[in-house]
This record gives structure tokens, sequence and C-alpha cells, in this order.
């Protein structure tokens, strides 16, 4: 029978068509009341994407593997396009020695230091923006503030910074098929791939920032040399992009609710529940693969040895059969236990980094702001992982 049982519901359904990403939430529905599992015919992989099983697989790495690639390829029978992340896609026991290095930098010590400094730019930032009055939340707001502070933190040289936001789309991109949609991210950015390579070199750091850190840290665990560009590679590829979207999300959620704002503004102290919930409402890391380690019975399906397993961590953060109205942005709501960063040993390394952007920008405007209204349509930027805003036109009143 192959790698899939006659049992299980077959989709034709392309999550990676353009129309899909154009509007995924549309589709969920669909998937998940097709069953807990799904079997794609377009990739011959299964799916699942209920909040139940999605969380179980990426809880369970040893029968859920992130070794042989967190995409559509299996690096098992094929050559990844670019060599493999130390963390994103590597198991225990190397994950346990490159993620124990690593924590140790984005420490909430670290992130308390560096604190004091992110408000006062964050502070500034949306001061401009409120006295504005109107400005692209993604543009001005979600590309600028993570700029102002991550590329500092990690100590990169100042020219070329730019490049981060396209390197990071062709990433993202490079998880799904070699479609429309990801050969046209490569249009012209070969320049953006070479100065991500050179920006990770030791040479290259400022001392003092995280990247010089993990060059130490390596040394110190007699690790090999190799892996030190490649863990400072893993900043940038996963701190830019998620963030610049996980922020313009943010805006987005309170430009449409103002009754959740108006909750925001009386009491500033939800602004971390707000992002959280931001992330569960519209969540920018739409989906991962994984790989079948052995046959595993999943909600009555045995999905076999070596098969691909798409998890549609978007859809997992709106089933009903998790969450109340799913659909509606709540800032009140305990959010936390969604998926929007991944879960298990696998959770995103940055998601500190992100909590604390978030939580800062959502404070501020809270303070400086009486009102947010989206002025414009949203228009988004295709990608095959991500849910991403190119252009949020809004209007802030100030106080």
């Amino acid at each position: 029978m192959g790698l899939f049982e006659a049992s299980v519901p077959h989709l034709t359904v392309d999550p990676f068509d353009e129309e899909f990403l154009a509007d995924p939430f549309a589709h969920h529905g669909r998937l998940r009341d097709a069953g807990p599992v799904v079997w794609l015919e377009k990739y011959q992989v299964y799916a699942m994407a209920r909040f139940e099983e999605v969380q179980a697989a990426l809880r369970d790495h040893e029968t859920f593997c992130s070794a042989r690639g967190v995409g559509l390829a299996d690096f098992a029978k094929e050559e990844p396009f670019r060599a493999p992340s130390l963390l994103l896609e590597t198991d225990p026991p190397l994950h346990s020695q490159t993620r124990k290095l690593m924590s140790r930098i984005v420490s909430l010590k670290a992130l308390k230091e560096l604190r004091p400094l992110w408000q006062e730019k964050a502070q500034a930032l949306v001061a401009s923006l409120v006295e504005r009055g109107r400005f692209d939340a993604a543009t001005d707001l979600g590309e600028v503030f993570p700029m102002q502070v991550f590329p500092d933190t990690i100590g990169l040289m100042d020219e070329g910074r730019e490049k981060l936001i396209e390197y990071a789309t062709i990433v993202f991109n490079g998880f799904g098929p070699r479609n429309r949609v990801f050969e046209q991210s490569l249009i012209g950015k070969e320049d953006s791939i070479a100065w991500v390579e050179e920006a990770c070199k030791r040479e290259n750091l400022k001392p003092g920032g995280w990247g010089m850190a993990v060059y130490d840290a390596v040394t110190e665990a007699g690790l090999p040399p190799d892996y030190a560009p490649r863990l400072v590679r893993s900043f940038l590829s996963a701190g830019v992009d998620t963030t610049v979207n996980g922020i313009s999300h943010l805006m987005l959620a309170l430009g449409k609710y103002p009754q959740e704002f108006s909750k925001l503004c009386a009491d500033p102290k939800l602004a971390t529940r707000a992002f959280e919930e931001s992330l569960r409402w519209d969540s920018t890391v739409q989906t991962f693969f994984r790989t079948a380690t052995r046959d595993v019975d999943v909600a009555g399906t045995t999905i076999p040895e070596g098969a691909k397993v798409l998890l549609f961590l978007a859809s997992a953060n709106r089933d009903p059969r998790k969450w109340d109205g799913p659909d509606e942005f709540r800032i009140e709501r305990p959010a936390g236990g969604h998926v929007g960063f991944g879960f298990g040993i696998h959770q995103c390394l940055g998601q500190m980094v992100a909590r604390l952007e978030g939580e800062l920008i959502a404070a501020e405007f809270a303070r400086q702001a009486s009102s947010i209204r989206i002025a414009g349509e949203p228009v988004r930027r295709l990608n095959n992982t991500l849910w991403a805003i190119s252009s949020l036109p809004v209007e802030v009143a100030g106080k």
C-alpha cells in the first residue's frame, strides 16, 4: 500500500498553492474536520492540523524527528539547499549540546540587562509614530524595531544589515517545495546569502555581542570550530523575520479589535498577554515538517517509518477543540500552550527575544496612544512557511 493507509482521509488541497498561502485560515477548518491525520496527495505526505495531535508530535522528538529536515525535503534522501541548522534540524544528543550552549547566551539574565535599552528605543519609536498619526505598521514599525535592537545585540557589522530580512525570507521559503514562491524569493538575493555568510565569521563580529559569545562557547565546549558560524546563523535566520511579522500581527489585532486595545490601555501590564494572544491568533510560523522514525499509531492511523508529516501550527492555534472562540483576538485569554513558537525541545530559541520586543511595543502603544485604526487592507507577502505582512496602513491617535 506504499506510505499510506487506505483508511486515512485523502485530500487534494495544496498548502503551498498561492491561493492557500494568501489566506491559509480559510482552509484550516477543512483540514481539521477531515480527521486527526490526513494524507496530502500532492506531496505524498501525512498532515495534522488539530491542536492535540500537533502538540503531541512536537513534544515527541524521538518519534517525529527534525534531523531529517523540518521542510518537505528529506535529508536522508536528498542534499539540503544549505548546511542544516545545528538547532532546528538536529536531534539529541547533538541538539542537547548546541541548545544548552545557546541557552546560556540567550538567558533571562541577558535579556534583563538589555531591557532598559530596548525599552528606551521602543518608547522613542512609538512616540515618533504616534506623532505622525498615520504610518505603515509593517515597514515603519514591524521591520524597524527588531532591526534597531537585534543586530546590535548579536554584534553584526553595520553595513548590509537590511539583507537580514531578505535572507530569512529565503530560508523559510526553503522549507516548502521548489515552487514559484521559492524561486522568486531567490531572484537577485545572492548578495543577501553571501552577506550572511560573511556576517557570521568571527572576524566580522563585534566584541561583546552574542555572536562573539557563541564562538567563545564553542571553543570552551571543545566543539568543532565550524559549529560557531552555523550557530550564529541560527540567530539571523530565526530572530528577525518572525519578530517583524509578529509585531505587525500584534498591530493588526489591536486595530481590528478596538475594545481589546481599550483593555490594554486601561492596564498596560496586559502587554505580555496581548502579544501572546496575537501569536496564537495570527501565527507567524504556519507549518513545519517532521519525519517519522518508526511506525507509529496516531488516532487510529499508522504512520510508517520514513514518512514526512506536515504539522499545521497555525491551524492548531485556532482549533475549536482546544480554544473557545478561536478566531477572535481576546487579550485576557490564557493563550499559554499555543504552538506558535513550536513545542518541546525544538521550541524556538529566540522566543524570549520576540516576547520582550512584542511586550515593549504593546506597552508603549498602551501608554502613548488612545486608538489604533486599520487604515487600509493588509498586503500579504507570500511565503511557504511564514504568514507575512508587507504593508499594514494604520492611523493612531495620541493621548
